[in-house]
């Protein structure tokens, strides 16, 4: 069975994709993508055989150094992430070669989400109808071509220190290529296209950071292409 053939993921991604395209025809402008919950104890413990996917708006996007507000959240939860804009469509059927070959380049990036409720195999469903928690993915101006890891060193700096590190950003996430293309033949399933321009958040390098009130800030440097850093407001 494909990891989209799932009954919880089709009733999830049903509901999901809707919202989507109520809110692009409401006016928003849509981002790209993001795929959550794919670390091997995470699929391990939900019974799914791939990560979860869901979307990014223009209007959760936030530039390197920016401020976010935690009123009214309930748990807000930090990731850092390797993003990836595509070059071009890439249709359903895609394998791990197509994908390489339709991304543009690779850059840092921090996804901050609200962590509720916590993920369980009985509200699957629910989670992805809600978008995998999605809030704000923040980015930077700096970027790779191609869809390469290779050589780079991915850095947690929490509390002004370094907190995590890792020469093997593909560890808990699996291999980008791959991702890509999943996105790619998930979107597909139910109607959608990963399309040119679009940019992807390809899952956790670390574990989901829980963020604590005496956190101001938190950066993500991904060596050699640089940094991308957010600040925090919890009053």
């Amino acid at each position: 069975m494909n990891p989209w053939d799932d009954p919880r993921i089709a009733k999830g991604m049903a509901a999901q994709l809707a919202k989507r395209r109520e809110r692009i025809a409401a006016g928003e402008k849509p981002l790209g993508w993001k795929v959550g919950l794919g670390a091997p104890a995470a699929m391990e413990r939900l019974g799914t055989k791939g990560p979860g996917v869901g979307y990014l708006m223009q209007r959760g996007l936030l530039l390197t150094g920016a401020t976010i507000a935690f009123a009214g959240w309930t748990k807000p939860v930090a990731e850092c992430e390797i993003a990836v804009r595509m070059a071009r469509d890439l249709p359903g059927g895609a394998t791990a070669a197509d994908a390489r070959a339709a991304v543009k380049e690779i850059l840092p990036a921090i996804e901050v989400a609200d962590f509720d409720p916590p993920p369980t195999a009985d509200n699957l469903d629910h989670v992805l109808a809600n978008n995998i928690y999605a809030r704000h993915v923040v980015l930077a101006g700096i970027t790779r071509p191609g869809a390469s890891v290779e050589g780079l060193t991915s850095r947690l700096i929490r509390r002004g220190a370094e907190a995590a590190s890792t020469q093997d950003p593909e560890a808990l996430t699996g291999k980008l290529d791959a991702i890509v293309a999943h996105v790619a033949n998930t979107l597909a399933a139910y109607g959608e296209k990963l399309s040119a321009g679009d940019v992807i958040i390809t899952g956790s390098i670390t574990p989901p950071i829980m963020l604590e009130k005496d956190e101001t800030e938190l950066a993500h440097v991904l060596d050699p292409i640089g940094a991308v850093g957010v600040k925090f407001d919890w009053s």
